[in-house]
């Protein structure tokens, strides 16, 4: 059986290589930092959708949130819907070990430097040691500078991404309950949050292309939270124009750039993706024909961020005043935002106005 080289250990990489174990392949797994799961550079939120794929919860699970407070400038609305706050480090070594148990091999502290001559070049960071490593399908689950895209010199000029800052804090919070600020004062262009741990401890952060620090600070201290530890990195933009496969390396997560634009939030719909490649290479399906259905709820994504983007605050007092109404708020109820085509579709059939930011579409 073929052998396969997964570049990257997180959750998304660890996953393909269990079902690429499971199909009787010979996985290795290489992964640069010396733990699965660390450094953390995740909020931790799966949307209900998560319950779709069948995997148990109790191994990571934080605890449940049943609402998300959405703030405007000048307007509040309180969303019901149900999500799974997580430990991202236990998340990430429960697919590493379901990966190892199905025979897959996890190399630790192992850096791609590059290819050269048909073999993979990886340094043992370890041992100081550098090994050319011969793969008949490779896996680029790398993270948004993705080396794997960068070495087979198919990683998009245009790929562009998010500078995320996070941070634990503690506090007095409604712990079933996450709450989101938009705004131009507070984080232009998407918007910051406060995610509870418990009633006691929450994740608050935000994300932006640029000055993610300054607006991060001064949102840290409109609430006057001090950080106890401090969390940063970079999420990609979804590109629709970056390439999946070329020759026998395949980009899966966020290497592949499927992160929804909306929300920065990848998970879900990168374990679907993870299914739909794996589906692919032992079937020989086209993986760029196979992944359609979630590349058009990436490309919503992006089309409403792009039009989020150009927001004033008074279009979002505008929005928030419009999901308020009941008959938006079933809509949310119903659907959840890892597709937005359904949400989107339905909203716009019970309330025309929001075709009145479609100008921001043009």
């Amino acid at each position: 059986m073929d052998k396969v080289a997964v570049i990257g250990a997180g959750p998304i990489g660890c996953y393909t290589a269990y079902l690429l174990a499971k199909e009787g392949y010979r996985v290795a797994i290489f992964e640069n930092h010396p733990k699965v799961g660390s450094p953390i550079q995740c909020t931790g939120i799966l949307t209900n959708d998560y319950d779709k794929l069948g995997f148990p919860l109790d191994p990571y699970l934080v605890h449940i949130i049943d609402s998300i407070d959405v703030f405007s400038p000048n307007n509040k609305v309180t969303v019901k819907q149900k999500d799974y706050i997580i430990c991202r480090n236990k998340f990430d070594n429960y697919f590493a070990n379901l990966a190892i148990d199905a025979g897959a091999k996890l190399h630790l502290n192992h850096t791609l430097l590059g290819k050269e001559n048909g073999f993979l070049i990886i340094k043992d960071t370890f041992q100081d040691k550098v090994k050319k490593i011969q793969a008949d399908i490779v896996i680029g689950a790398d993270g948004p500078l993705s080396p794997t895209a960068k070495a087979y010199a198919f990683y998009h000029p245009e790929r562009d991404n998010y500078f995320g800052v996070q941070a634990t804090v503690e506090g007095d919070f409604s712990e079933k309950t996450i709450k989101t600020y938009f705004g131009n004062d507070i984080c232009p262009g998407l918007f910051a949050w406060i995610c509870p741990e418990s009633n006691t401890k929450a994740r608050v952060g935000l994300a932006m292309k640029k000055n993610s620090r300054k607006y991060f600070d001064d949102f840290m201290g409109k609430f006057n939270f001090t950080a106890v530890d401090i969390q940063a990195g970079a999420i990609p933009v979804y590109q629709p124009k970056q390439l999946l496969r070329k020759e026998n390396c395949y980009l899966v997560g966020d290497a592949s750039t499927y992160v929804k634009a909306t929300t920065l939030g990848g998970l879900v719909p990168a374990l679907q993706q993870a299914q739909i490649l794996v589906d692919c290479i032992v079937n020989k399906k086209d993986y760029s024909k196979e992944i359609t259905p979630i590349r058009k709820q990436m490309v919503m994504h992006l089309k409403i961020q792009k039009m989020f983007s150009k927001f004033s605050d008074k279009d979002w007092d505008r929005l928030v005043g419009y999901v308020a109404k009941p008959k938006i708020q079933r809509v949310f109820e119903k659907y959840t935002r890892d597709n937005p085509i359904p949400l989107v579709i339905n909203a716009l059939l019970r309330e025309p106005r929001f075709m009145l930011f479609g100008k921001y579409l043009i």
